[in-house]
């Protein structure tokens, strides 16, 4: 059960109403997650760079690589919300999200990801020669600072016990 209740946008303050349709009409859907950060709306301004970063990595990445990176980040972090909706995404890309074929670039970008939410102190000399050999270095600032929003996101959800979307039901681990 969540621990913070999830804001009714229709009873909501204007400036709640306002940043929930900005968002709804840019990228979609108010989750659960939007509906608790939206109690205030600096804090659902500050999660929703998340959507700017995205967008800086994309070209660089692709679109593949955002959901295999940001799975790697939740599935890490034990986020069920974030594990799941990126789940999604790959599973409606055509793919297993517990057998990915990774190349070179996509195994490093997983192998970032999952060390920096495990402990960032600790990624290896080796691995940020690995990801130096396919990122130059205003990348590896954007994938870093994505990351850090992503694993924000998943320390949101899990610390607020944020419920899982009936729309990713579906999608779960198994």
């Amino acid at each position: 059960m969540s621990r913070i209740s999830l804001v009714d946008i229709g009873a909501a303050a204007d400036d709640v109403k306002q940043a929930a349709a900005d968002h709804e009409q840019k990228y979609g859907r108010i989750t659960n997650m939007k509906r608790t950060l939206l109690h205030a709306v600096p804090a659902f301004q500050a999660y929703m760079e998340w959507y700017t970063l995205r967008d800086q990595i994309e070209p660089f990445i692709g679109k593949r690589g955002v959901y295999v990176f940001s799975h790697a980040i939740s599935t890490q972090n034990e986020c069920l919300i974030c594990s799941t909706f990126f789940r999604r995404l790959l599973i409606e890309s055509v793919e297993d999200p517990d057998r990915l074929e990774l190349d070179e670039k996509e195994q490093v970008l997983v192998d970032f990801g999952r060390q920096l939410a495990k402990d960032a102190n600790q990624v290896s000399d080796e691995l940020f020669s690995r990801l130096q050999a396919f990122f130059d270095e205003r990348q590896i600032v954007l994938l870093t600072a994505f990351a850090g929003l992503m694993i924000a996101t998943n320390l949101f959800n899990n610390a607020l016990r944020i419920p899982l979307d009936d729309y990713l039901e579906n999608y779960r681990a198994k």
